[in-house]
This record gives C-alpha cells, sequence and structure tokens, in this order.
C-alpha cells in the first residue's frame, strides 16, 4: 500500500495512484477548526507564535483522520506581518488579518522591512516545519506561501494597488520584484527546513478582479518566477486560484506548479474540459463542509473523484466552525469507507 508522501508524489509525476490523494495544504485553505482544537487541547492564536503548536496541531490535522498531508501556517499573514504590516492574529473562530497597511504606493516599496527567516513567525513556521521532518515520515509535509499579487495587496491598500498596474506599470513591477523576492526567500527557507511540497494561494490574483491581460502580466508572470526560484529542489508544487476560471483557462495553463486547485465556484467536469493534461485538486463545497452533513459532504467529494480531480481537497479554508464529522467524511470517502 502507498504512503500519503508516496501517494502524492505518483500524482505530481503524472502517475498513475491507486486513488486520489486527499489533503488541505494549510496556509489560506487553513484546516484548523474549532472542533480539532478543542480535540488536542491547543487552541489558536497561541500556535500562530509557538512552533511545537503549530507542528502539534498540524499533525493533530492527521491523527484525528481529516486530511493526509501536514501544513503549515494556518493564514495568509506571516508575510504581511514580516514586511511591517499591523495583525490581529484572531482568535480560536476567526482567522488573522491585517489591520493596517505599510505603504500608500507601489512607488514606496523601499519602505517595507524584508522578510528575515531567522525571526519572528517567518522562523515559528520554519521551526515547525523542522519539528514535523524530525517526527515523522510518510505523511508530506506543505510549506505555504501566499501568492505575489495578494502579498502585493496586503501590504497597501488593494484599490490603489489595482489601479497602480495600469497608471504605474513600471514601478508595479519593480514592486512585485520586490515582493517576488521576499516570498522566494520564505519559501525556500521552508524547504530547507524539510517542507515536501510548497502551496501558493493567490485569493486576490484572480482573472476575474485582474482581467486577461493583467492576470497573465501580473498573476502568472510572479507565480512563475516564484516556482521556477523553487522547483530547484524539485519538489511538488500547488497553486490556488480564487474564482471564476472560464476567462483565463488559457493563461492559467501557463503557470508551472505541479497541480492547479480551483475553489467552488469552478465545476470541475469544466476545468479538466479545458486543462486535460493538468493535475488538478479540489475542490468540495466550504460551505457544505461548515453548514452541510457528511452524507452531503461525500455526494460533493464523489463527484469532485468523477468529474477529474486528482487531489480531493476542500476549495478553499475551511470555516472554524466547521463540524469535525463532516470534514472526517471526505478522506473516509475517498478511502472507499463510504
Amino acid at each position: 500500500m502507498l504512503t500519503p508522501k508516496e501517494r502524492l508524489k505518483l500524482i505530481f509525476d503524472g502517475q498513475k495512484a491507486d486513488r486520489p490523494a486527499c489533503i488541505c495544504p494549510g496556509g489560506m485553505m487553513n484546516m484548523v477548526t474549532s472542533d480539532l482544537m478543542d480535540a488536542v487541547n491547543i487552541y489558536l492564536p497561541d500556535a500562530h507564535r509557538d512552533a511545537r503548536k503549530m507542528a502539534d496541531l498540524a499533525k493533530a490535522v492527521y491523527e484525528e483522520g481529516c486530511f493526509e498531508n501536514y501544513g503549515v501556517p494556518f493564514c495568509m499573514t506571516v508575510e504581511a506581518e514580516e514586511m511591517g504590516a499591523s495583525v490581529d492574529l484572531g482568535t480560536n473562530i476567526y482567522e488573522p488579518h491585517v489591520t493596517g497597511y505599510v505603504i500608500d504606493s507601489v512607488t514606496d516599496y523601499r519602505k517595507l522591512t524584508p522578510v528575515d527567516v531567522t525571526k519572528g513567525r517567518a522562523k515559528v513556521v520554519t521551526d515547525a516545519i523542522r519539528i514535523l521532518k524530525a517526527e515523522t515520515r510518510d505523511i508530506p509535509i506543505v510549506g505555504n506561501l501566499t501568492g505575489p499579487v495578494s502579498t502585493a495587496s496586503s501590504v497597501m491598500e488593494p484599490v490603489i494597488f489595482y489601479k497602480e498596474l495600469r497608471k504605474r506599470n513600471k514601478e508595479a513591477h519593480e514592486y512585485m520584484e520586490f515582493i517576488t523576492d521576499q516570498l522566494i526567500a520564505f519559501g525556500r527557507a521552508q524547504i530547507e527546513a524539510g517542507a515536501d511540497v510548497i502551496a501558493i494561494s493567490d485569493p486576490s490574483g484572480t482573472g476575474e478582479i485582474l482581467g486577461p491581460k493583467y492576470f497573465e502580466e501580473f498573476a502568472v508572470t510572479y507565480i512563475n518566477r516564484l516556482l521556477d526560484s523553487l522547483q530547484k529542489e524539485k519538489l511538488g508544487t500547488i497553486v490556488h486560484i480564487c474564482g471564476q476560471m472560464s476567462p483565463v483557462y488559457k493563461e492559467i495553463n501557463e503557470v508551472g506548479s505541479s497541480a492547479l486547485s480551483f475553489d467552488s465556484i469552478v465545476p470541475m467536469k469544466e476545468a479538466r474540459k479545458h486543462l486535460p493534461d493538468r493535475v488538478l485538486m479540489g475542490n468540495v463545497s466550504t460551505y457544505a463542509l461548515e453548514f452541510g452533513d457528511p452524507a452531503r459532504v461525500k455526494i460533493l467529494t464523489k463527484s469532485c473523484m468523477r468529474n477529474g480531480s486528482d487531489i480531493i481537497a476542500p476549495a478553499c479554508g475551511l470555516g472554524m466552525k466547521s463540524p469535525l464529522p463532516n470534514i472526517q467524511a471526505i478522506l473516509a470517502c475517498v478511502k472507499g469507507e463510504a
């Protein structure tokens, strides 16, 4: 029987596995819920700043029968905070979010603090990965990065950022180069610490927000620059993009990740039709996971499998109040236990 790490590697390599993998990578696609925290008596926000607690919460996701991976961190604010943004770390029922921007324009990017992976929450994440690497063998460890566009629009007002992509195009590219360099540094630190996979989530870099032209010019260009700098290690990579894909299937196919992940607004059958040769991940509705029941979750999971998903996963980040039996129903279904 394949281990979860072996199965995921086969799928990334485009080979046939015994069944789909079932993962929830972390980062934007956070898998830590109130029920899970209660089960192991480890709570957010403490685990955002404590590597031991972060590692143990990541372990609990696997040990409680939710998914077949570990993934850290549990939010999308690490990079922005390390560059100077003010962040509310949330509670055990709502996630961290940026509360204060650092700059007012793309031209101000030199005021940002470069990410230092030897301190702060960046170090907590890499220390947690080291703990997971030292204490486990056959479970894939997924490190996470916030995508370039989403990071860029987290340290300044997003509306101004989107306007300046057009009005200050040259300076916007200089800004995006700086942002991507910080993500490369953080990603390579996670790889060095022992991450088997890097997942990049860029929910603000959608085709719906940017349009096809700017989606290709900014989202695709800088995601690929980031991927190219990480794949020297020959690791698997996942890229998650939110929103409709119908305007940008051609452009998303240019993204050089091992797998592409979409949210539930994208029909998996449609994605498979437009991307026949790509490894696809997703996309069980997080609304159903929070407000439905295990029977509904199993129906949606089987639909994803039938319609071409290679890696079964939630469509986005789990609501913190999602019941544990609903989440466990995904893996049970994938394993054929239901």
